[in-house]
């Protein structure tokens, strides 16, 4: 997070915990750097900051020439992955109204830049949660997770409101203790590949930076994806303590603590009998998020072999399961600098992969009401509400560029719902690799096939490609869709859907491009893509 206060008396800035002053001085500059748009320190323009470049278009629509507005998350950037820039806190701290879609959408440090930079007398709207008041429809966030042995991750279940948690708050799951006859890594892979580390046994755990090195933050009420690796087989316990920071000055909350066993590449029973488990649930498939309930303060297991969220998952105690990391787990670790914490190149690991590439950090809502054009209306709606209650004088402006863009709105809606209507309805099938096209389908009659992704952590082996191509075989469809800022990520899917002789094909989801940089031309390049795409002998067609 990146934390300014307004400077009493002048025009200015202070970072708190201090700052390189030539780029301080960048940022504060007007005009003096090259780089994205800021707002201005004063005018008589609304000065409007928004989280995605999707909401800022909405919002130009409906402000016109009554507002300066920009976004923090640039165009072409991942927002489950963006890290705020000075410029950014700088933007929130003149903002005089913030628009965020939240639900989880966004990288938890771009909400913490934004409500700690955000003046007190600025209007801050969470657009997902609060269009269900304009008619939007939300629905849940559903992960076909797509692999042989269990998707593992780590969940903070309940608000902790008796505590006075807020969407900034924090809960912090620390590895304490380990044992196993190797090492046990904790990690995440981003859209391009780079890693992150979380938790990693083989150096220890240090209680005296409060384990500073093996803690995963998550907001309250989330969960994230992860990657797991064990270096031997064997029998692995693994101890977590969790607490809640509620703020940055408030003193952490004790949550508990828990010890985890894993059977790596052994027979469960026998894990089973060294941890002096009895008859406990073996955790072999669908989804497990090891889980700290922050309002009841203790930690357990939230598990539904079927693959299921929060809301299908039964909770177990931390003793009651053995998660089981089998043998068909074993892989090499790849080439890389990457990977090189796991050990050197060509060695062996059982690795229990993340189920979706990419930081993602969410809640059980699925946080891209956009996709479909009705929830759009309904942020338009509030957007256009929230305006004049900030700007009253200019009431008429608003409503009246609201009106003529709502019209727009529904015209297009009516336009693409004809459009994928006209796909024949067994070829309604989308596979992304991204689960961000839920409401897409839900709203336009398509069926979500798949997020079709080779193992996200490793490199992919021949087994792995011709599974991959047996999964989009089964699938019977003619193309995959990909979105065009993580093209680059998903090199493995358009080798073999080259091999395979299908098409792979664009579709947008969080973020625009370089042509396509309105919300309106976004949802008709969907359009036009996924029809010409899946239906191309359809008459009239592009």
């Amino acid at each position: 997070m990146v934390a300014f206060e307004a400077a009493p008396g002048r025009a200015g800035l202070v970072r708190r915990g201090g700052a390189a002053a030539a780029f301080v001085a960048c940022a504060l500059a007007l005009g003096g750097c090259a780089g994205p748009p800021s707002l201005p320190a004063d005018g008589e323009r609304l000065r409007v900051v928004t989280t995605t470049g999707i909401l800022r278009d909405l919002v130009h629509n409906v402000g016109g020439d009554r507002v300066d507005v920009v976004s923090l998350v640039p165009d072409r950037a991942d927002p489950h992955a963006y890290e705020p820039t000075l410029r950014d806190a700088r933007n929130v701290v003149y903002a005089d109204v913030a628009f965020s879609n939240y639900a989880m959408l966004e990288e938890q440090s771009v909400i913490k830049t934004l409500d700690a930079n955000l003046r007190s007398d600025a209007v801050s709207v969470s657009l997902a949660e609060e269009s269900v008041k304009y008619a939007a429809e939300i629905i849940p966030l559903v992960e076909d997770v797509s692999l042989d042995t269990v998707w593992l991750g780590l969940r903070a279940q309940g608000r902790g409101v008796a505590y006075g948690a807020t969407r900034t708050s924090e809960v912090q799951l620390s590895a304490v203790a380990a044992t196993g006859p190797g090492s046990i890594v904790a990690y995440l892979t981003g859209s391009f590949g780079d890693t992150d580390r979380y938790i990693d046994s083989s150096d220890g755990f240090d209680p005296a930076d409060g384990y500073r090195d093996d803690t995963v933050t998550l907001p309250a009420d989330a969960h994230t994806h992860l990657s797991w690796a064990f270096t031997e087989p064997g029998t692995y316990t693994l101890t977590l303590r969790a607490r809640l920071q509620v703020d940055d000055t408030a003193r952490p909350v004790d949550l508990g603590e828990a010890t985890y066993v894993f059977a790596v590449g052994i027979d469960p029973r026998e894990a089973a009998t060294e941890a002096g488990l009895t008859d406990p649930v073996v955790l072999d498939r669908g989804h497990a998020d090891l889980t700290v309930d922050v309002d009841a303060a203790r930690l357990g297991v939230r598990y539904d072999p079927s693959g299921g969220g929060d809301h299908t998952q039964r909770t177990l105690a931390a003793d009651g399961v053995i998660v089981e990391v089998p043998a068909k787990a074993r892989t090499e670790i790849p080439a890389g600098e990457e990977f090189r914490f796991l050990g050197r190149a060509g060695q062996p690991v059982y690795q229990l992969a993340q189920a979706v590439l990419g930081k993602h950090v969410h809640g059980e809502i699925d946080p891209h009401l956009w996709q479909d054009v009705r929830n759009a209306i309904a942020y338009v709606q509030l957007i256009r509400d929230t305006l004049i209650g900030a700007d009253p004088a200019h009431a008429r402006d608003y409503t009246e560029n609201a009106r003529r863009y709502l019209g727009e709105l529904d015209a297009v809606d009516a336009e693409v719902r004809a459009s994928y209507a006209s796909i024949p309805p067994g070829d309604r099938y989308l596979v992304t690799t991204h689960d961000a096209f839920g409401y897409l389908a839900h709203a336009y009659g398509l069926e979500i096939a798949g997020f079709v992704t080779p193992n996200p952590a490793v490199e992919p082996s021949l087994a792995d490609r011709r599974r991959l191509a047996d999964t989009i075989r089964n699938l019977h469809v003619p193309a995959v869709f990909l979105e065009p800022n993580l093209a680059a990520r998903s090199s493995t899917l358009t080798d073999v859907a080259d091999d395979l002789g299908i098409r792979v094909c664009p579709i947008y989801g969080d973020a625009f491009s370089d042509t396509v940089t309105t919300y309106l031309q976004l949802v008709r390049a969907n359009a036009d893509s996924v029809r010409s795409c899946l239906s191309p002998s359809v008459e009239g067609t592009p």
